[in-house]
């Protein structure tokens, strides 16, 4: 049920993630709140990350061949399910 939970979690965090950024797009809000949301953005971001990191060691422990961790690449249909290079880091 755990799993569920993380899946659900990570749903929700990424929608939103999706809300504020349309939000703050908008530019129509006052310094002070936009900032907050900037703030509350950056925490759904990192969890968000975490939640793929994990995911992704899960996979990477479920994909042996002889003892041996094999990477695999997945093919995303339109590369919105990329993490952005200059975010993985953080």
């Amino acid at each position: 049920m755990k799993r569920k939970t993380s899946a659900v979690d990570f749903e929700q965090s990424l929608t939103e993630l999706e809300a504020l950024v349309e939000r703050l797009e908008h530019g129509d809000a006052p310094l002070e709140e936009s900032l907050k949301t900037f703030e509350r953005g950056i925490a759904l971001t990192r969890d968000c990350q975490s939640a793929l990191q994990t995911a992704q060691q899960r996979v990477e422990l479920l994909v042996k061949r002889d003892g041996k961790v094999q990477l695999t690449e997945f093919a995303a249909s339109d590369g919105a399910d990329t993490v952005d290079p200059d975010l993985a880091d953080e």
